[in-house]
This record gives structure tokens, sequence and C-alpha cells, in this order.
């Protein structure tokens, strides 16, 4: 192991924290630390968002769609459902950015009972109202990804897991995924992505080699320096030094530009436990 594999572990052993596994890559070269007996594959719940990122980047590189579409566009089926007129102005960048208007926390499977949202989750989000026009404010909802989930497979005919596969987790050598779905089938998009930590790691990767794996372009380096620039998911810490995106109970996917490192875990960790390990794995050196 690196020198700061070694000394992560260390940390992670002393502060006593619970995380399951940890995936580091240094230079391309991954290494995975077991702490202890997991399944092998484990909820990356908000994780999942950044797949998602991925996935409307492949759409967008293959010309089928931009970010600047309407979703009432998308969904002229669900057109019936709106009664907020708001919603006609929302677009995929609305949705990317979390600012849809929506109330923060909505459709959140994780923490709301399911059955309230009732079996076309689509159609409920679109029928609630608004609290601000689109754009105007960020409020953070699992409800934003699951509506960018379905407009990745209305607009590939594919559904959001099986279009993964084909463009992302096959051509990046995943063991084995899963993903939580709506009571239609549909995959939430916004949390529910059960995979290895080792797999989970090499998103990071991707984006740390401007969306190429093993010489393989697998999204554009135009969609890369968006997501960055934008802020997609990916987001940078206060020094500008890292970026990578969070889960609910401390899953992490960490990317360090300079040290060429991607840094990621599964746990079952407190917010302020988190913290301490990504100031630990931003400040090394």
């Amino acid at each position: 192991m690196s020198s700061f594999t070694d000394a992560l572990s260390d940390r992670i052993k002393e502060g006593g924290y619970n995380i399951f596994r940890l995936t580091v890559i240094e230079d391309g070269a991954p290494t995975t630390v077991r702490f202890q007996e997991t399944n092998r594959c484990n909820d990356s719940y908000s994780v999942a968002k950044a797949f998602v990122v991925t996935a409307i980047g492949v759409c967008a590189d293959r010309g089928l769609l931009t970010v600047d579409e309407k979703l009432t566009d998308i969904f002229p089926e669900y057109r019936s459902a709106v009664k907020d007129e708001r919603w006609f102005g929302a677009t995929v960048h609305n949705a990317l950015t979390h600012r849809l208007g929506l109330p923060g926390g909505y459709l959140d499977i994780d923490a709301l009972p399911t059955a309230q949202f009732g079996k076309d989750f689509l159609k409920y989000v679109f029928e609630t109202g608004l609290d601000c026009a689109p754009g105007e404010e960020r409020k953070y909802t699992d409800a934003a990804f699951y509506l960018l989930g379905r407009v990745v497979e209305k607009k590939s005919g594919l559904p959001l897991d099986r279009f993964l596969w084909e463009y992302l987790l096959a051509p990046l050598d995943f063991a084995e995924a899963a993903w939580s779905t709506c009571p239609l089938g549909h995959p939430m998009g916004a949390t529910g992505l059960y995979v290895d930590t080792a797999d989970m790691a090499k998103l990071g990767e991707l984006y740390l080699d401007g969306g190429e794996w093993n010489g393989e372009r697998i999204i554009s380096k135009e969609w890369v320096d968006t997501v960055l620039e934008r802020e997609y998911e990916f987001h940078w810490n206060g020094a500008h030094s890292a970026y990578g995106k969070g889960g609910m109970f401390g899953q992490n996917l960490t990317v360090i530009p300079d040290a060429k490192r991607v840094v990621a875990w599964h746990g079952y960790i407190t917010d302020g436990d988190t913290g301490e390990l990504h100031r630990f794995t931003e400040e090394y050196e």
C-alpha cells in the first residue's frame, strides 16, 4: 500500500470510524482495504447522483439531449398533470443543479414512507406546486435526480440502469450493480445504487482522466469540464484542491487532481466523522 493509504487506514482504525471498505487509486493503481466483513456491494446513497450526471453526459455527447431542454417538453404525456405553470420553465440544467423550485428533501425514499408518493412517482412530482420559480433557489431533492433518470430513459429508450451498463459500467469493468426502483420499475437515480467500493472509485478515476478509461473515450472532455465548472453533483472543497460527491451515512467519492488520487469508501458514520476524514484525505501531503 502507498503511504497515503497506510496513513488513512491507520486514521480510520485509530478513530474507530465505521468504514466498511476503502479504495484508493493513485496514478491509476487501485488498492482496497477491508475493515470488516460486509456484502460485496453496498448502498452508495447520493453518490448515485454522480452516475446519473454521467449518464446525462453520455446522452448529451450522443446528441440525444441538451441541458437547456424543458422537462415538460421531454415528457409531454405529463403536461396535463402540471398544476403549477412554473413547471413549464424547468430545464434539465435546473434539475442538475437542484433548482427546480421543489421543496427541499422531496421524494427521499431513504427518509420518507414511499407509499405517500403513489404508484407513479413522475406524475406525483409534476403535480407538486413549486416553492419558487425554476432557477431561482437551490433546494436539494432526490426528485431532481429521479426526473433525470427518467430523462435518460426517455431519450435513450433504455432504463437508466441498463443504459449505464452499456455505456459506463461494462466499459469500466464493474463486477455487479443494482438499483432501487419506483413501483413502476424505474431506477430511482437519486439513491439506492449498490456497487462495490472498488467500482465506485472508478467513476472518480474517469473524471480525473478527463473522461477516458484505459485509453477509451467514455465521456467527452467537454462534459467533464462542464460538470466541474457547474458543479453538477461533483462539488469542489473550499481550497479548490479536491472535488467529490458524498452520500447518506458518510458514503464518499473524492478526487484530488494534483495528487492524481481517488478515494472512495462505504460505511455508516456521522456527518462529523465524515468531515474529519474528508479533511485528512484532502490535506494529506
